[in-house]
């Protein structure tokens, strides 16, 4: 999860259990605006077998679709499934397994992607192939309710602009959300979490490395000029946080939960 970075510096901040593991979460964000309910990713699901799961040691009592109905909604309200990008555990969670039969999580949701980054998912390259799996995305195809945003035209939805990121994944799309003239910015995997804002901290997951550092310095210069809300997929402990400038570059500033600003 931190790269290059040794783990007696990271493991300050993230220790690792007796497995050399480290907890993290699935965190996903529902907007709703009018007759929209977007949600946002949709974690890794529950549809794999006992030994995929065996390799993840999934811990905790939430879940999505307890989420998502405590919010006082139903699978059936979301009216638009945004993917930030395809690899497992963000979209494992909207295909769902029926008896035998795959089907969409949301099936009144328009699940969107985008072209270049669906092509890179269905004809992955060797070192990200175990993490697209075609029973998570062969099924939004094949029912129609796939879209493409084009990533050379302004964002199709008014709550958000987005964010393209392809040092982790090719066009990893990050919602850039404005809700009470504030901007909520969804991090997906470009800043992971809280411990990810050095720019050194690259997951030895993503593909061009040097462009992940090169997208971060952008995006965070941008983050602590403009205030914004960073809101972290996969931090453990922490949902939001703020960045500020230092005199050794931009650092953690504040964290709080999204509650706190809602």
């Amino acid at each position: 999860m931190f790269g290059v970075v040794p783990k007696s510096i990271w493991q300050k901040t993230n220790p690792a259990d007796d497995n050399n593991m480290c907890n993290w979460a699935m965190r996903c964000l529902l907007i709703e605006d009018g007759n929209k309910l977007i949600l946002i990713d949709n974690g890794m699901g529950n549809k794999q077998d006992a030994k995929f799961f065996s390799y993840y040691y999934r811990n905790g009592t939430e879940t999505l679709i307890n989420s998502i109905h405590r919010a006082g909604f139903k699978e059936e309200d979301v009216t638009d499934m945004f993917l930030t990008h395809l690899h497992f555990d963000h979209c494992g969670g909207g295909v769902t397994k029926a008896v035998e039969k795959l089907e969409l999580t949301f099936k009144n949701a328009t699940y969107w992607s985008n072209e270049e980054h669906w092509k890179w998912a269905t004809q992955p390259n060797a070192r990200e192939k175990a993490s697209f799996l075609k029973e998570n995305i062969n099924p939004i195809q094949e029912s129609g309710n796939l879209k493409f945003v084009n990533t050379n035209e302004p964002s199709p939805f008014s709550q958000f602009e987005i964010f393209y990121a392809s040092g982790h994944t090719d066009k990893m799309m990050l919602p850039v959300i404005t809700y009470k003239d504030r901007t909520i910015c969804f991090m997906a995997d470009l800043i992971p979490s809280a411990s990810h804002i050095p720019l050194p901290y690259v997951m030895g997951y993503d593909t061009r490395p040097l462009i992940t550092m090169e997208e971060k310095e952008r995006f965070l210069n941008e983050a602590a000029d403009k205030n914004y809300i960073l809101f972290l997929e996969h931090d453990p402990v922490h949902e939001c946080c703020t960045v500020h400038r230092t005199e050794r570059g931009i650092k953690l500033d504040k964290t709080f939960s999204l509650e706190e600003i809602l």
